[in-house]
């Protein structure tokens, strides 16, 4: 039987590098689109390739899951993760902003033995610190990282960590494009929730531009932002379902420190779209972040893991 843990490993990996290209994309119209505007082109979009995928995992009768009401709570944890995590980008250079929402594992290490029961070694727990120091030396957080904003992206991560660890809890019981559904649904009606109030209370500005980007008024796309806005919904679909999948069938404890792999595509697209050229110091934490990875891996309680699933 295949190894779970180093398959939910191969999905959070693959998952985090699609995912990196939407922090892009979103990055780069941020300055002209309401955040609204964009996740609803991305939720949209997502929604006939979501309803693919759970037509071959499962089925369109999973849709009416027994589980209805967690998925929603669920979904709800992860609008305002996401959310708060967008808003972040205008106020800060992308590197705190990220810098911060990396914590997410070792919110995952507090609170997985409170959710799930887990029992969590020290290899482990050291693994995350050493991959959160690799973090650190990549992007010489400044003192951007004071900034109200930065609020926002710690909020981020602990929603972002809950809903992952919600989502191993129910992963018996519900697939990961059912999950991955359900959260895009309830994001696309947050999205038009939240742009139906500002557009009747006619609020449309803000002194900060965290609270502008949320608030502000839609307007008619080019075609080239369009086209941006809605690769956003097959990225996150894809991406969703990955993720959610790697907690469902792994350990959190385990794939968390994994997440950090997030942090070795800012510098290639940096690279490649840019021409930025890597520091020394991000060569050094990205080493790090394997060597952590790697090393909670080899972890005694993994290899249980993996016995288990044979």
């Amino acid at each position: 039987m295949q190894n779970r843990a180093t398959l939910g490993i191969f999905f959070l990996c693959l998952g985090i590098l699609i995912f990196s290209l939407q922090d892009a994309v979103i990055k780069a119209v941020s300055g002209e689109y309401a955040l609204t505007q964009v996740v609803s082109f991305r939720c949209l979009v997502s929604v006939p390739i979501l309803l693919l995928l759970v037509h071959f995992e499962g089925g369109m009768r999973t849709l009416f899951n027994r589980e209805f009401w967690p998925l929603i709570w669920r979904a709800g944890l992860l609008l305002i993760g996401y959310t708060t995590y967008y808003m972040a980008f205008p106020a800060l250079p992308l590197a705190d902003a990220v810098a911060l929402y990396f914590t997410v594992p070792l919110f995952m290490i507090a609170l997985a033995p409170l959710i799930l029961g887990e029992t969590i070694g020290w290899r482990r727990i050291t693994a995350v610190l050493v991959g959160f120091i690799g973090v650190v030396i990549m992007l010489k957080p400044g003192a951007g990282i004071f900034e109200p904003a930065a609020l926002l992206s710690l909020s981020s991560a602990i929603t972002y960590a809950l809903a992952m660890l919600m989502a191993r809890k129910m992963g018996k019981a519900t697939t990961a494009s059912v999950m991955a559904f359900y959260q895009n649904g309830v994001y696309l009606a947050g999205a038009l929730a939240i742009a139906g109030f500002f557009h009747l209370t006619g609020i449309h500005q803000a002194s900060h531009k965290s609270i502008e980007f949320l608030i502000r008024p839609w307007v008619w796309p080019t075609l080239p932002d369009a086209l941006l806005m809605g690769s956003c919904g097959v990225i996150a679909a894809i991406a969703m379902t990955l993720l959610t999948h790697a907690y469902r069938i792994a350990k959190a404890s385990v794939v968390a420190s994994f997440e950090y792999t997030g942090m070795l595509w800012a510098p290639l697209w940096g690279f490649v779209f840019f021409g930025e050229v890597p520091y020394l110091t991000t060569i050094v934490g990205a080493c790090l972040i394997v060597i952590a990875g790697l090393f909670a891996l080899s972890s005694p309680a993994a290899q249980e893991n993996t016995a288990e699933a044979r």
